[in-house]
């Protein structure tokens, strides 16, 4: 019994641990820019498997040299009530679950009918904020389980306290991915465009903010349907995006 109440000791011990050192590195992100974020690292050891090479190409820029425009952009498309939520947004949570919902019934019936003909799988949706997004890619691993997913919205909840809003986007458009080793807003803005982020007008900035969901096949078909239709529907709603 002894032996059990120690390991069980240890467990929260080091449980206890953890938070403090990822309290401890939050707070330094005050005043410090963070110089990787653990999805870069993961991407540079892909990069390094695959070919032994890394492309890295990141540029860090002050919330104010960041095109007001993108920022519209980037909430309107990944994060409409960001300025106001404490960094989870349960309303679009349940709209997701709804909508994964219907489109996994969907499936199942189109299973049930044709039986022998391959069925592409649901399109499952995220509720996830910017701030929850940015937990994840900050801080922790790719995993999807159920113990990673608690341990994002305790972050989420230690980045809405320790930091401001503008800190947040600030770290996130620096940070975020826009194609293969292409980390952040300006690395974006002269990779697409040969410009810098404080320059981006409206059109390039709703282009941007439509990549973030999946940068990689995006940079690949520049020319997608989808990605020109997707992109009129953020300028049309940034206008009423709200900034922090």
């Amino acid at each position: 019994m002894k032996a059990v109440l120690r390991w069980l000791g240890l467990l929260v011990f080091a449980f206890v641990a953890l938070q403090l050192f990822f309290v401890l590195r939050i707070a330094a992100m005050v005043v410090m820019n963070p110089e990787s974020t653990s999805f870069q690292r993961s991407e540079a050891w892909v990069q390094v498997a695959a070919s032994g090479q890394v492309r890295w190409r990141q540029e860090w820029v002050p919330y104010g040299e960041i095109s007001e425009h993108l920022k519209r952009a980037v909430i309107a498309s990944e994060d409409d009530g960001f300025a106001n939520h404490d960094g989870v947004d349960w309303v679009a949570i349940e709209k997701a679950w709804e909508r994964n919902a219907k489109a996994e019934a969907q499936a199942a019936k189109t299973q049930a009918r044709a039986p022998d003909r391959p069925q592409r799988a649901p399109k499952i949706r995220g509720g996830s904020t910017i701030t929850q997004q940015l937990a994840k890619n900050l801080l922790l691993s790719g995993e999807r389980t159920l113990l990673r997913k608690g341990q994002e919205f305790v972050l989420t909840l230690l980045l809405e306290q320790l930091l401001s809003k503008e800190r947040i986007l600030e770290i996130y458009l620096n940070s975020v991915e826009w194609g293969e080793g292409v980390f952040g807003a300006e690395a974006a803005a002269q990779h697409y465009f040969r410009k810098s982020a404080s320059r981006l007008g409206p059109s390039e900035a709703a282009r941007l903010a439509v990549m973030l969901p999946a940068p990689k096949r995006f940079e690949k078909t520049p020319g997608s349907a989808y990605l020109a239709g997707r992109t009129r529907t953020i300028l049309a709603r940034m206008n009423s995006a709200e900034l922090p």
